[in-house]
């Protein structure tokens, strides 16, 4: 199988560029809608690579839509019943993204990403160890790193600007933001979603270590799921077979990207360092593992 060709950004002229986020392009389609582009660049440490991750587009998108589809008993998502078609109709716009573009409704995002975690990894295990907490969330004495928790908690944070980081808040503060009902659906909603999306991949042989959701909400204030959910950029997947406490396991996530930067002197501000090709091929092979394992 030859390598998809990579995409770093898109340009359709036929609609007017919103937003260029780290990974998504949002074109304006109309009152209603927009158009999600998947691209496939990669940042880490909130800043953007100069290497895209080839077919790392592709894959966020089948798996997002694999859930959206598997969780709509729970919340409904933001995916629009149009079709690429309809929306791009020169041909070779439409092969430019294919497999990668989403034609959304338009939402209010909520300022607040609802981050679960259901093992002691990353920032948790740091928080952790200095102060036998997570985000002011008391745990048991005594864990190891990458313990499963007893039970699987919400540690929101807000929302930064590109370049910023996201920022640890307690739930009463997302209670202030959102409002008691709305911050406690928002809650509800994501514990239900991890704990069943945790369990139906485990079967799978992934771990779901942890995952970040974000909602938003339409003019008659019902909440949608939107964005991406538990793909490879969302969420830490392990394989269930290479899991073993006290150490950080190896993953399908960005996190072989996340490591190989950290053994290099870059203080993580942009611009971020290039990537040699082999880690590059190493994590399209990883993104790629983990959408067939989990989809097929």
């Amino acid at each position: 199988m030859t390598a998809p060709l990579a995409l770093y950004e898109s340009s359709l002229t036929s609609l007017k560029l919103l937003a260029r986020g780290k990974v998504r392009d949002i074109y304006d389609v109309d009152n209603q809608h927009m158009l999600i582009v998947t691209t496939d660049r990669i940042s880490a440490f909130d800043v953007i690579l100069p290497e895209p991750i080839p077919g790392k587009g592709q894959v966020l998108t089948s798996v997002s839509n694999f859930w959206f589809q598997k969780m709509q008993h729970i919340i409904s998502n933001h995916l629009s019943d149009l079709t690429l078609e309809q929306i791009l109709t020169d041909e070779a716009e439409r092969a430019q993204v294919e497999g990668r573009a989403i034609i959304v409704k338009k939402l209010k995002p909520l300022p607040v990403e609802a981050i679960v975690r259901g093992y002691l990894i990353g920032s948790g295990w740091k928080d952790y160890q200095q102060t036998g907490s997570v985000c002011g969330i008391q745990l048991p004495k005594d864990l190891q790193q990458a313990q499963q928790l007893p039970e699987a908690i919400y540690t929101p944070s807000t929302k930064a600007e590109i370049g910023d980081h996201d920022e640890n808040i307690s739930f009463s503060k997302t209670a202030e933001l959102l409002g008691k009902k709305l911050a406690e659906q928002v809650r509800d909603v994501s514990l239900k979603i991890y704990n069943e999306a945790a369990e139906f991949a485990k079967s799978r042989g992934i771990i779901i270590a942890d995952t970040k959701f974000e909602f938003g909400l339409n003019e008659q204030g019902k909440l949608y799921l939107i964005d991406e959910i538990l793909t490879p950029d969302s969420s830490r997947f392990w394989p269930a077979d290479q899991y073993q406490l006290g150490i950080s396991p190896p993953s399908f996530d960005k996190q072989f990207i996340r490591d190989y930067l950290e053994a290099l002197d870059w203080d993580k501000t942009a611009p971020g360092p290039s990537l040699p090709e082999e880690v590059v091929k190493t994590s399209a092979k990883k993104y790629l593992e983990a959408e067939q394992i989990l989809t097929h």
